[in-house]
């Protein structure tokens, strides 16, 4: 027999978590109210109220803005981040950040420059790449 009993949903935006695999590629523009992890290709731009990671396989090309990034793979491309811009060990940037907080792990490349203090100031594209 079907149970039929009103079960209780967690409403919380920030609970969707949004993967992409490895493997996967894709052209366009993504949206969330939550969370992504990519780990496979994107050519677009990316926009996420929560985090965004970007795996040791990810690969982004184009413009993120999020609230906290957390990058692993590579990324060409401008970011806005209202709050922690992680740039880990194996990973390759190039281009704009506009981030509150920067940290850049040993043996990360870093080409391009980082305005701080000001997430709210849209990146000068013009200088892009």
């Amino acid at each position: 027999m079907l149970n039929l009993k009103k079960q209780k949903v967690i409403s919380s935006e920030n609970l969707v978590r949004n993967h992409i695999a490895q493997g996967t590629s894709i052209v366009g523009d993504l949206n969330s109210n939550g969370d992504f992890r990519i780990e496979g290709k994107l050519k677009g731009t990316i926009t996420a109220n929560g985090k965004i990671v970007i795996g040791e396989t990810g690969e982004i090309e184009g413009d993120m803005s999020c609230q906290l990034a957390d990058i692993s793979g590579k990324v060409i491309g401008n970011i806005k981040v209202e709050e922690l811009t992680m740039l880990k060990q194996h990973s390759q940037f190039e281009g704009i950040i506009i981030t509150k907080q920067l940290t850049v792990e040993p043996g990360a490349i870093f080409t391009g420059e980082c305005q701080m203090g000001n997430p709210s100031k849209e990146p000068d594209i013009s200088k892009k790449k």
